[in-house]
């Protein structure tokens, strides 16, 4: 055995399988309903194909396979007359459930005329989208619970972003036991934490502080931030609600931010992002749509952290984990279950586990990190300060 073997002895290997080429079954969320509703087809590049969506006449939101059955004709590219969706190449119109409803020019429309047509849903203002290898329709328990402040007056609007990232969709997953990661990525202080999965949904709940060595308190009149409560769960394989209360010295702040995305292939996903804020007598009018306006800029900037992540690191099916890094082997076994076929679903993917993380560790390293940087801020400042 050369030094070289010795020394290596023992080490241990990062295993990753290829990304599955298969996508997830579930909803998923193309975006706000509002953005395909100007009477135009729109393309969508999503599950190793591209797809058009549209609004037809009689009102409802539509998703297509993108290509004519006929010649191949792009109908992202189409108009839409009536209740169809017509081909820019020979005009054959195409109906919201995937058959061919006209042909100008001919006596009649083939018998076989389809074309695949995607289940959707319309629900708080967001289009969903079911989709199913096994082509089988949503179970009713299998459901995107309707969020009580959207469409209300006393709500915000959305405010909507979306990014395309290279990476596979399970690194967005992750996330739900990731504490660790909140400091040092996000630059939070979470002081507690636990999760629950059960059937197809996985919850995160979790409280925490500022990070005053990154986040200067108030100064004047401004409300002091005190801490935050948030309970995220996701519904099926791409779909989070997170119920965030952020707490002022002088009033709670009451939002909903999602946390959503959808495969365009195995190696890539669209994230999507939105935030509503509540509003109340300490935040009205125009000053709940600024702080909404703020939260989203704010939450942009914690996604954009990690997505600079997600597209530098390297996949691994085998990470080598500490006791405080959470159940991820646990997750990632919920997870599978939108992955294999119904029939394949094994009791432990969808029984109910939980598991409260010990935050007494994390958070005495932490609390010394950030006692630390501010007297070495502090220190800094005097140095740097006015000569006499």
């Amino acid at each position: 055995m050369t030094a070289v073997e010795s020394q290596n002895d023992g080490v241990r290997s990062i295993e990753a399988a290829a990304a599955p080429a298969r996508f997830a079954r579930g909803w998923h969320c193309l975006g706000t309903a509002a953005r395909f509703k100007d009477g135009s087809p729109h393309a969508i590049h999503a599950f190793g194909q591209k797809l058009v969506v549209f609004r037809s006449g009689d009102g409802s939101l539509n998703v297509l396979d993108a290509y004519c059955r006929h010649m191949g004709g792009d109908l992202s590219q189409g108009t839409v007359k009536g209740d169809a969706l017509a081909c820019p190449f020979h005009d054959w119109r195409w109906g919201g459930d995937g058959r061919c409803r006209q042909i100008p020019y001919s006596h009649r429309v083939p018998l076989r005329a389809r074309t695949a047509a995607w289940i959707t849903m319309e629900q708080d203002g967001l289009l969903f989208l079911w989709n199913d290898p096994e082509g089988n329709p949503p179970p009713p328990d299998v459901t995107i619970p309707r969020m009580a402040g959207a469409g209300r007056d006393d709500w915000t609007d959305w405010l909507w972003s979306e990014i395309t990232v290279r990476s596979n969709c399970r690194e967005v997953i992750d996330n739900v036991v990731d504490m660790a990661h909140f400091f040092y990525v996000h630059f939070s202080f979470p002081t507690y934490f636990k999760n629950v999965f059960e059937g197809h949904v996985a919850s995160q709940f979790q409280k925490g502080v500022g990070r005053e060595d990154r986040r200067p308190a108030a100064t004047g009149d401004e409300p002091k931030l005190l801490g935050n409560t948030s309970v995220a769960a996701y519904h099926g394989p791409s779909f989070m609600i997170d119920e965030l209360t952020y707490h002022y010295d002088r009033m709670d702040l009451n939002s909903v931010l999602i946390n959503c995305h959808y495969p365009v292939d195995e190696n890539s996903f669209v994230l999507q992002y939105g935030v509503m804020v509540e509003r109340s007598d300490a935040l009205e009018g125009d000053a709940a749509d600024e702080m909404a306006a703020k939260m989203a800029d704010f939450i942009r900037i914690g996604f954009e952290q990690d997505v600079a992540i997600w597209q530098n690191k390297t996949r691994i099916d085998n990470p080598l984990l500490c006791e405080e890094d959470g159940p991820v082997y646990q997750l990632r076994r919920w997870y599978e279950q939108f992955y294999v076929d119904v029939a394949d679903v094994r009791p432990e993917m969808v029984e109910r586990y939980e598991f409260e993380l010990d935050t007494e560790r994390p958070v005495e390293a932490w609390r010394k990190e950030v006692e630390d940087n501010l007297a070495r801020q502090a220190s800094e400042g005097a140095a740097s300060g006015p000569s006499r």
